[in-house]
């Protein structure tokens, strides 16, 4: 397609490629005639109202054109930096230096040159506005974006009681400030790519250079550059398309708002996936243990920390089993409960004309149904609609003969347990695999339990993050592996990176020569 003669000698822009990826279009350079680029950009550019295209003169000899996206560029700065330094400029003597002129007499530290229509269409699609010149074939982009953003906050879904209050937010450059502000040292890097045909969407793979396997961090940017897909709104879009079993229920990244988790992570070799766009940031590899660590088991004393994670190991095996070990229990191993018991179950259960798996079907799905329900309504209203809707439908329901007494305890203390899991994702986990677990019991009984607590830790045998066995932290079993595992063992004697993340673990943590019990200078947990 000819355009206004363009193509004559430099080539067509492919407009009828415009539909694919940005990175998959030719590198198309710029003419030197003005005019032409210009109706090259509005006609790309037609029906959009915000795309302005700015004319004036450099120094009243040289016509110029500043092209912005109204909303994402900082108008005000532009105004004062750019357009009224440009038009009062009176020392062009010679129109074949006014590019370099151009850029000297701009005060903006971060100028780019650029050479194609494909980079006037990235510059100013994150906010920085372009400069044309007539005659030149580069323009100069000005990193003047500004765009609203989100104050920083602590996260809701992971608040601490002892711990930093700040949070990542939707802005990429934010959240890697944030990043730098906690590990200071050059050797953290942060490789920058472009996922996504239309959004354009910028991520990051930030990892310590030295401590981070080099084999891990080029697995995970080659699993990223094979992503294929007209966008990235969030990091659940990565998340599912780079780790290795698609179909486990299990989580096989971490996911998280905080930056001290973040560089917790880091220092232990692990590699962490910003995505702009979205305040909830990757985590590879991640193993099981890693799923039952909380930020705060790190802020407090190793003993309260070490009793908080044995209870947090204790209510993760009760929010998976306590439903379906009662409806085996109550089927089929009657003899296991004692007389007295026994005796106040059959009375609660006299008029219930259902067995105990269909109640136990009823309210777990009541009970997901509630907290569904408390979620997506407003903050105001949620948490209400949550507590009391379970207090008059449990009892309700008892009262009206269709559950027992003692199924709403079971499943009431199986919620709470499931809200002492620090990771939404392993939560989610848990309720799903509850239902499987409570058919085979209703089938088979204990032994049903058997089996699918055997299918579980079998599956969960084979599952490898970026490589990393799931049970890589106890199997195979090493002490030394332990310490941050069963128990928090205290910082002066996690003298050692894991093994399992860094190919570094021989590096001490602390200073060597420090024979006294002491803090730790670096690494930690999740």
């Amino acid at each position: 397609m000819k355009f206004l003669g363009f193509g004559k000698k430099r080539g067509d822009f492919p407009f009828q490629q415009m539909n694919e990826s940005l990175d998959q279009l030719p590198e198309f350079p710029l003419d030197p005639d003005l005019h032409k680029n210009i109706e090259i950009l509005k006609t790309v550019y037609k029906d959009c109202s915000d795309v302005v295209f700015r004319k004036f003169s450099i120094g009243g000899k040289t016509d110029a054109v500043l092209l912005y996206i109204d909303g994402l560029s900082n108008i005000e700065e532009v105004d004062q930096h750019v357009l009224m330094p440009l038009i009062q400029m009176n020392n062009l003597e010679h129109e074949s230096t006014v590019f370099e002129s151009t850029k000297k007499e701009i005060t903006v530290s971060d100028l780019k040159e650029i050479s194609t229509i494909n980079d006037i269409f990235k510059q100013i699609s994150i906010g920085n506005p372009v400069i044309l010149i007539k005659d030149q074939t580069k323009g100069i982009s000005i990193g003047l974006p500004k765009w609203v953003k989100r104050s920083i906050m602590e996260p809701d879904a992971e608040a601490v009681i002892r711990g930093p209050r700040e949070g990542f937010i939707e802005t990429l450059r934010v959240n890697t400030s944030l990043l730098r502000r906690k590990i200071r040292h050059p050797l953290l890097k942060m490789k920058q790519m472009d996922i996504g045909g239309y959004t354009e969407t910028q991520v990051i793979v930030a990892y310590i250079e030295g401590i981070a396997d080099s084999t891990l961090v080029n697995e995970v940017t080659k699993r990223l550059k094979r992503i294929k897909i007209d966008g990235i709104l969030e990091s659940g879009y990565i998340e599912e398309m780079i780790q290795d079993y698609p179909f486990s229920p299990f989580p096989q990244l971490l996911t998280t708002e905080r930056p001290d988790v973040a560089a917790a992570c880091l220092l232990e070799g692990r590699v962490v996936i910003l995505i702009d766009g979205t305040p909830i940031t990757l985590i590879a590899p991640c193993t099981f243990a890693s799923l039952l660590q909380a930020p705060e088991d790190y802020y407090n004393q190793f003993y309260i920390s070490t009793f908080i994670r044995w209870l947090r190991y204790i209510f993760f095996f009760i929010a998976l089993l306590a439903p379906s070990a009662y409806v085996a229990i109550l089927t089929f191993h009657q003899e296991m409960v004692p007389t007295s018991l026994l005796l106040t179950i059959a009375e609660s259960r006299e008029k219930i004309p259902f067995p105990a798996l269909v109640e136990a079907f009823i309210m777990e799905i009541t009970f997901e149904a509630l907290r569904e329900a408390g979620v997506r309504l407003p903050k105001q209203v949620g948490a209400a609609v949550s507590i009391v809707g379970a207090l008059v439908i449990g009892q309700a329901a008892t009262a009206a003969g269709l559950v027992s007494s003692p199924m709403v305890m079971v499943v009431a203390i199986t919620g709470v347990a499931s809200f002492l899991m620090p990771r939404y994702a392993t939560g989610i986990s848990i309720r799903v695999l509850r239902f499987p677990i409570m058919i085979l019991s209703g089938m088979l009984g204990l032994l049903g339990v058997m089996l699918g607590i055997t299918a579980i830790v079998a599956h969960m045998c084979t599952l490898k993050s970026f490589g990393v066995p799931y049970f890589n932290s106890t199997a195979p079993l090493k002490i030394q592996n332990l310490k941050d595992v069963l128990v928090r063992a205290p910082w002066w004697s996690m003298d050692t990176r894991p093994e399992f993340y860094s190919k570094n673990s021989s590096n001490l943590r602390r200073e060597s020569g420090n024979q006294m019990p002491g803090p730790s200078k670096g690494g930690g947990g999740t």
